[in-house]
């Protein structure tokens, strides 16, 4: 059986309280033992200082960690400095994003689409870096159609990238249609399923809305019925999304990417409900 790969992300904190905080965190989450850890990289590279910093730390304290790059906004020139610096401090794994379009910038940078830009990575590194991109099983937001979205993701797999981690959802079906479209038209990398907790309605809305993950009817029903109930909020997530993860790994997916948002107690729960360490 190939080994399946069981992987954390977080955000890079803005205050030293944040940069704290996260330390704590990611003591708690260390014990789960990760494949590695990702951190983050904001729009326009805004907070790619905050990546560089966490990611370094996170590799002192002798974990593999794995440092998103998106290209938004970003030139040849400072992408090359970015991923030298990684390469001498020996991170071997990268996260090639398109990012989003921070508000006042008026052009993209010198890359436009992720596929750019993994095939920037491999011509100045070779195979030295193992590349993941995103891929979604419910579409891009931004795509034209569920074809058009699958020709981009054959495109960055084409341009040299590995592995793809998912958006977040919590419809199975929609993640194992996916993976038997791109093995269609011969695109058979790994896809790790990005898993979100539940743990706060009105911030899974928000955040559901910007990137198009769909909340299934039912289990927004469910979530509003709780109110301001946070206990039970908690635990009816807890649920929905073992279910969600029971159902992936009985199907076979390589893998499993955790969207903490820098908190440890949801994610563990859920780690040891599935048994991963085991």
């Amino acid at each position: 059986m190939t080994q399946k790969n069981f992987s954390i992300e977080f955000f890079p904190p803005k205050t030293p309280e944040g940069v704290e905080k996260l330390r704590a965190t990611r003591a708690k989450l260390a014990e789960l033992k990760p494949k590695y850890f990702s951190v983050t990289f904001g729009a326009g590279g805004s907070t790619q200082k905050g990546t560089l910093e966490t990611i370094l730390e996170i590799k002192r304290e002798g974990h593999d960690a794995a440092p998103h790059l998106s290209c938004i906004g970003s030139s040849r020139e400072s992408v090359r400095t970015i991923l030298s610096e990684y390469k001498a401090n020996g991170i071997k794994r990268l996260v090639a994003l398109r990012g989003d379009l921070p508000s006042g910038y008026g052009a993209s940078g010198e890359f436009r689409y992720a596929n750019e830009l993994v095939e920037f990575i491999r011509a100045e590194t070779g195979d030295w870096f193992h590349i993941e991109v995103a891929a979604y099983p419910e579409m891009h937001p931004q795509a034209k159609s569920p074809q058009d979205d699958m020709q981009s993701f054959a495109r960055k797999v084409r341009a040299g990238a590995n592995a793809a981690i998912t958006q977040y959802f919590y419809n199975a079906d929609a993640y194992f249609r996916f993976v038997d479209e791109a093995h269609k038209i011969g695109i058979d990398v790994p896809v790790v399923a990005g898993i979100m907790p539940i743990t706060n309605y009105s911030q899974l809305m928000r955040f559901s809305e910007m990137c198009g993950a769909e909340i299934p009817r039912w289990i927004r029903l469910k979530l509003a019925s709780f109110g301001d109930d946070s206990e039970s909020i908690k635990a009816f997530g807890l649920d929905v999304v073992t279910g969600l993860c029971e159902r992936l790994l009985a199907g076979g997916v390589p893998g499993m990417h955790f969207y903490t948002l820098n908190q440890a107690a949801a994610t563990t729960a859920l780690w040891k409900r599935l048994n991963l360490s085991a």
